[in-house]
Order: C-alpha cells, then structure tokens, then sequence
C-alpha cells in the first residue's frame, strides 16, 4: 500500500498493486506454500480448462480488443521486445529503422537481433524540439527514411525521455501504404514498445495497426511484478521463431516426446518463455485488468490526463523552468519531463524528495527531471510538487 506521507509522482515506474491484486497474488502464494506440487500441476498442466495462464491470456485479450491466442505471456517489455526481434529472422543485409527517442531495452533488442542475423539498425529523430511535436513530421520523417531493404519500423509508444505520444494508428497507416507495393516477404511490420501507453490511453491495441506490440503489466495496469505481454495476429506470430521452449505450447511438447518438428506455423503460446514463472503474479494479473475494466479505460485515461495537464501548465509558467512534454493531451501521456535551471536533474529529484516528493531523472544521454501522475493522485499532490520547483526559482 502507498505511503500516505508522500506524494508519489513517478507513478510510470513499477507500481503499487490495488487490493484485488494483492489479494490474488496472497491467494496462490498461500496454495503454492501448501502445496507446490498441486497447485502448479492443477493449475498449468493437467486439464486445457484449468490452465490459469489462459485465463491471464483472456484478460490480456479483452483489454487489448484482440483473441486470447494472440497473446504471449512475458516478464516485461524488454523480454518481449527481445523474443520479437530476436525471432523475426530477419535476412542479411535488410535492416531496422528506428528512432533516436527509444529506450535501451528497444536499442538493444534491435542491435543484437541485428547481429545475430546479419542484418542493421538505423536510428533517425522524429522531432527536434519535443515540446513543439508535430505528429504529421514524425510520420513523415519515417516515410523518408524507409528503404527498399527496411524491414522493421521499431517505435514507442510515449517516449519516457521526453513524454511525447506517438499516433500509432497514423503510423500504421502510413506504414500499410509504403507496404502496398511490396511483396509479403518484404512487407515493411511496425514494432511497438507500448508499455507507456498500455494502461493509461484509451485506445484498442488490436486496432492501432501495428504487427506486434509488447508492454509490461506492472507500470500502468498496476500488474504484479515481473509480468508482461506481446501481442500479435496469428499471421504475424508465424513469422517468429520462439527464442526460449515454452511450456504453454502443448504442440512442442509432442513434438518433443515423439521426436518430431513442431507441426505447423508459430503460435503466441510457443513464444511465452517457458521455465517456472512467480505463477502468483502471473496470473493474480487477472485482477488488474479487471480493476481497469471496472474503473473504465476512458475514465482512467481523463484522470492521468487532467493531472499531468496540471504539472505540465503549472511548470509552464515558471520561467525558470523549460518543459519538453507536449502542452496537448493528445500529443503526451502520463510522463512530464523538464529541467530547472541552474540545477542538474538529479539535484532537482533530490529536493523533491527531501520535502517528501517522489520524482525522477530520465536514464538517457541527456538528462531531464519527470514526473508522473496517476490515478493514485490528487491535485494536492501536483501543488506540493509544484510549490518546491517553484522555491528553486
């Protein structure tokens, strides 16, 4: 349970489970203490119907508008980005075009994918200034700079170094027409580290056109820790080779005991990273996406969005202070980064928190202060952090 003493603003981080989460992760943990054997064997292997890891599946596919076997499960975004680029089989000599703004985990999923199949990586930037993102430049710099042996776009959904949105579905689209002159083995799929937005926008992941999408579950969801997805149309999962044996993959299995090759094309389940998982979290993530489900995705989605207005136009009017996220709800999410002059990002996070606010600096090669708000916040919070940035005047 949070701590009531603090105003706890970098919400984008790792998050406190709501009560039915912890109360789901207790639930199995108390069975697995009483007895391992059969509660792991009952619940994932013996009979198809009392498999929980398809009901976690289900969840993942309701809340993403998509089918339960487009779901992979993983531990996080970088697990998945890793399993999705690693498995793509790319050729030697195509390539991977990305941006400048992705985190490390992206990066290096592409450059030791890029490695292993001979392929390369390009980085280009989507804006110059973030504050002043343009949506119809961002696309059209990725127009530009896609080749005829380009064959991955890899984005983010909300940059976490700048709290700038992408619009996916814009992407998407412009990607399918560059795609329509293609043949399918060159066709152009559009990758999405979305765990920024996954939880927090109200938008349908199955919808937003991109080929395969992984998130973690314990950001924005308030999923147990260690916990994640991918998702992907069946079309798509078979062009992966699974990186790690699964065991949700009763195809392989057979496989194996018979001395055979898996029959047929890859499948979600034979992506999800086999080994023994914390089945507790695993599966108590049922109850986040249920709790997000009964508060509402829109409901949500105006909350964050009305309490990050509220930093990004309270640090607006502080002339000591020069604010990289978008003004535009719909041009940011739920991650405000700015600077302070005269004081590096680290010292304004060490402030912050000594009066009793938790903030942070972004891990990139230039440095910002961040904040976060989410739906555990009030406006109080926001003023709290806004008085002290204001004293550092």
């Amino acid at each position: 349970m949070l701590s009531p003493d603090l105003a706890h603003l970098s919400n984008f981080f790792f998050a406190s489970n709501p009560a039915p989460v912890r109360a789901a992760i207790a639930k199995y943990r108390k069975a697995f203490d009483e007895n391992p054997y059969s509660s792991l064997e009952d619940n994932m292997f013996a009979r198809d119907e009392d498999m929980l890891w398809r009901k976690v599946c289900a969840a993942a596919a309701e809340y993403v508008g998509g089918q339960p076997d487009e779901i992979a499960l993983t531990s996080s975004t970088t697990m998945g980005l890793a399993l999705i680029y690693n498995g793509l089989r790319l050729k030697p000599g195509q390539e991977v075009l990305t941006t400048t703004h992705e985190f490390y985990p992206h990066h290096e999923s592409i450059r030791l994918a890029a490695a292993k199949w001979g392929a390369s990586m390009r980085k280009i930037p989507l804006y110059e200034s973030s504050l002043n993102f343009s949506p119809d430049e961002a696309i059209a710099r990725i127009g530009a700079a896609v080749r005829p042996r380009t064959r991955v776009v890899g984005v983010t959904w909300v940059h976490s170094g700048t709290g700038v949105r992408l619009p996916i579905a814009e992407v998407a689209a412009a990607i399918k027409d560059l795609n329509r002159n293609r043949d399918e083995a060159d066709r152009i799929l559009l990758v999405v580290d979305g765990v920024h937005g996954f939880g927090m926008v109200d938008e349908d992941v199955a919808k937003m056109g991109c080929d395969f999408f992984s998130a973690g579950t314990h950001k924005w969801i308030l999923g147990p820790h260690g916990t994640g997805i991918i998702w992907a149309k069946p079309e798509n999962w078979a062009l992966l080779q699974p990186t790690i044996p699964s065991l949700m993959a009763g195809e392989t299995l057979d496989a194996w005991r018979q001395g055979r090759p898996p029959a047929g094309p890859t499948r979600a389940a034979w992506v999800s990273p086999g080994g023994f998982f914390a089945y507790e979290h695993q599966w108590a993530t049922v109850e986040a996406f249920r709790f997000h489900r009964q508060i509402g995705r829109k409901r949500v989605q105006d909350r964050i969005a009305g309490l990050n207005s509220q930093i990004k136009e309270g640090l607006a009017r502080m002339n000591h202070v020069t604010l990289h996220t978008p003004l535009d709800p719909q041009l940011s999410a739920g991650i405000v980064c700015f600077d302070v002059r005269g004081y590096k990002p680290e010292d304004v996070v060490r402030i912050l928190r000594d009066n009793r606010v938790i903030a942070s600096s972004t891990p990139y090669a230039v440095p910002h202060v961040r904040l976060s708000a989410g739906i555990v916040n009030f406006p109080e919070d926001i003023d709290r952090a806004l008085k002290v940035i204001r004293s550092l005047a």
